[in-house]
């Protein structure tokens, strides 16, 4: 079982600009799926569906290489 991201879109959006969608990337930023998903639970949902385990920000910035940016879903 792989670990994904689910990242917030769109990326480097200025402080306080909305959320439009969420995505699956693996570590090296490729997509796990071309779905744009609207909620975090929506992408959560579908990780768990193809047998990845979804890591969730923990912080507004994210680093994928820090731990303490990320918790599992």
């Amino acid at each position: 079982m792989a670990n994904v991201y689910v990242e917030p879109e769109p990326k480097g959006r200025a402080e306080g600009a909305a959320i439009t969608h969420y995505i699956l990337e693996y570590a090296h930023e490729e997509r796990v799926t071309p779905t744009d998903y609207a909620t975090q639970a929506d992408a959560i949902a579908d990780a768990k569906r193809l047998g990845h385990q979804p890591l969730v920000a923990r912080v507004r910035n994210t680093a994928k290489g820090t731990p303490d940016h990320w918790r599992s879903a």
